[in-house]
């Protein structure tokens, strides 16, 4: 297994999770600044989070198999 793919996965993920989660602070704390509804910002921000994960996941997988 290669430990940089494997860092950068986990990393990525943790990131993934903090933005789309309705109780991260980070996304309770920008709805807050941003002077919106905390739900309507959760639903805004997930297309562009999944879009960012399919790539991620379809980059991972394709240099999983190139590299090992």
């Amino acid at each position: 297994m290669n430990l940089t793919l494997l860092v950068a996965a986990l990393l990525g993920g943790g990131i993934f999770g903090d933005h789309c989660s309705p109780i991260s602070d980070s996304t309770i704390v920008s709805s807050m600044a941003a002077c919106t509804d905390h739900i309507d910002h959760v639903r805004t921000q997930l297309p562009y989070a999944l879009v960012a994960a399919g790539l991620a996941i379809t980059l991972y997988v394709a240099l999983g198999f190139l590299l090992s």
